[in-house]
């Protein structure tokens, strides 16, 4: 059996900024004295003259990037989720947002998988800050190979993008030949019984617990939802009237992220029952991130339990 290769989604955003950049000259980025850990250090080093620390200052770099983007650059903004999402949100939603400027925020370093960081780095509301925001997209990769094509397809985009990366290596889950587009979710599995939708880190773990729900012959759809707006309202439809039963699976606050968007869309749409995995609108804790992630059921034996009570709920 071939290794399992894992590679942390900020892995990939820092060496897709290198490619970017040695085909795109327009293309510049910023960062907030956090190069090493979001992994820009690559582009640093390979385009000084591209490349701009604003130090400590988050808040300040969003502006410093709306104001490049408004002379045509394309710029990749990136430090950790909780300070691109929370601290700078003012100047993300009116100073890039608002005007639509071409503006990449590479944000990593997101969710519980944070690990030791603790509480106050383990941002688990920054999808449902973005989301708030009009014209916001917002990209989150399952794997490295999904993460350098979200980054690409970023930069293609006009206008403004939210990325979500995370610092635990994942496991690999699609090839070299996967095709990422904005707006379109995939379908990993196909099954009859209940759908999972996930997004991330969590795709793993739906797959996995599709796999163990299989033996006790129960059959998942595994949805993968790297975009979480625009969402794939179609496909999210069309998997609901199919197997009547929905699961959400999220590195994320069960509040305004994955799980309220479907359920935005399902309850207009296809009221079938919903369960969302996710954190329970809690904070998090210090501590060793595969632990912290089993602690508040972020794994595949959370989604197994959820998939068999959606099933019983259903008419």
């Amino acid at each position: 059996m071939a290794d399992i290769i894992k590679t942390a989604t900020r892995e990939a955003y820092g060496k897709a900024l290198v490619e970017l950049g040695e085909i795109d000259k327009n293309v510049v980025v910023l960062d907030s004295d956090l190069s090493a850990a979001t992994k820009t250090g690559a582009f640093s080093k390979a385009f000084p003259e591209r490349f701009f620390n604003t130090g400590i200052a988050e808040c300040n770099m969003m502006g410093v990037a709306a104001g490049l983007a408004a002379t045509g650059h394309t710029v990749f903004a990136s430090t950790f989720a909780m300070f691109a999402a929370g601290r700078a949100f003012e100047q993300v939603r009116n100073t890039i947002a608002y005007p639509r400027l071409n503006v990449k925020i590479g944000a990593t370093h997101a969710g519980i998988s944070v690990g030791e960081d603790g509480a106050s780095h383990q941002c688990c509301e920054d999808i449902a800050l973005m989301r708030s925001i009009p014209g916001m997209v917002i990209l989150n990769p399952a794997d490295d190979v999904e993460a350098r094509a979200a980054v690409f397809a970023a930069a293609e985009y006009d206008g403004p993008v939210y990325m979500r990366f995370g610092r635990l290596a994942v496991p690999r889950i699609f090839d070299e030949s996967y095709k990422f587009e904005i707006g379109k979710a995939v379908i990993l599995k196909e099954g009859t019984d209940v759908t999972i939708i996930a997004t991330g880190l969590m795709v793993n773990e739906a797959l996995t617990a599709a796999a163990e729900l299989l033996k006790d012959g129960i059959s998942a759809q595994v949805v993968n939802m790297a975009t979480i707006k625009p969402l794939d309202a179609e496909t999210v439809i069309n998997c609901a009237k199919k197997t009547g039963a929905v699961v959400t699976a999220e590195e994320h606050n069960i509040i305004g992220g994955l799980g309220s968007a479907v359920c935005e869309v399902l309850s207009q749409s296809v009221p079938v029952p919903v369960l969302r995995v996710g954190v329970d609108d809690v904070f998090g804790k210090s501590g060793p991130a595969q632990e912290l992630l089993h602690l508040f059921g972020l794994d595949a034996e959370n989604i197994i339990k959820k998939s068999k009570l959606a099933i019983s709920k259903k008419q």
